[in-house]
């Protein structure tokens, strides 16, 4: 989206051409006409748009059945945002926007009016050199719903991190915390073993999440929660998100699975 604003502003009234609807679409039709690689981008944004308008024509059950035995590749599923933004988005993904993009600066003069981001002499250029990282990443593998459990360890975030600010941190103790989880020896029940499986995915998913990061922890932090009650130990961790400091803390018993009749 943000790209696409870029691509807007003040671009010239014959560039936009009759689809007024899109100016995007005229503008990397027109451009396609003259640069091979905007051009290629055409087509096969071409292409998507009637596999999706052949999606919506189809009646519900007929399709499945149709691509039974077929070795043609599936329609690709496009979310409404994904449409909205499909040229740049298509671009994107074959690796090839920052090159669209610096050929649209070196030839703005067709395109915008003097005053328009791409025809600046700075600010073009760095839109188009922006735009090479992350034309350089893979867009083929997305977060599953599984991700967090494949994350690495709370024990092995602290360690990473004490290890990255060693040399900052002369006063840090050489040994890293502990999370303290032990494997239980199977009784026979599997609920038990199930229990234990889902105490450990509560506490990675407590402790670690793609939102924030690990910044501190430190096991056996003793929580008294009660006056008439003993102190609890338990892990104790400290987390930095976009916006707040973060702290958390997980008895020992619901890390190691082995609550019982506690409360």
């Amino acid at each position: 989206g943000v790209v696409e604003a870029c691509l807007l502003h003040m671009l010239r009234r014959r560039a936009a051409g009759f689809l007024r609807t899109d100016k995007v679409a005229a503008l990397f039709t027109k451009v396609g006409k003259t640069c091979a690689i905007a051009g290629d981008v055409c087509k096969k944004v071409q292409e998507l748009q009637q596999q999706v308008e052949s999606r919506k024509n189809q009646p519900n059950g007929q399709e499945p059945l149709k691509r039974q035995g077929s070795t043609t590749s599936k329609t690709p599923v496009l979310t409404p945002q994904a449409i909205k933004h499909i040229w740049v988005r298509t671009a994107l993904i074959e690796k090839v926007l920052d090159k669209i993009v610096q050929y649209i600066v070196d030839n703005c003069s067709k395109y915008y009016e003097k005053e328009a981001l791409l025809a600046d002499p700075v600010c073009g250029p760095i839109l188009a050199s922006l735009l090479v990282g992350p034309c350089a990443l893979e867009y083929t593998k997305l977060k599953t719903a599984d991700h967090y459990w494949t994350d690495p360890s709370a024990d092995e975030l602290v360690q990473r991190h004490r290890i990255h600010g060693a040399h900052g941190r002369q006063d840090s103790p050489s040994k890293r915390p502990a999370l303290g989880i032990r494997k239980r020896h199977s009784s026979g029940s599997t609920s038990e073993d199930r229990f234990a499986a889902s105490a450990r995915e509560y506490v990675e998913s407590l402790h670690q999440n793609s939102r924030t990061h690990l910044l501190y922890g430190k096991n056996n932090v003793l929580v008294q929660p009660k006056d008439d009650l003993e102190a609890i130990p338990g892990y104790l961790s400290l987390h930095q998100s976009a916006d707040s400091l973060t702290l958390k803390w997980t008895p020992n018993q619901l890390m190691n699975g082995t609550l019982g009749d506690s409360e």
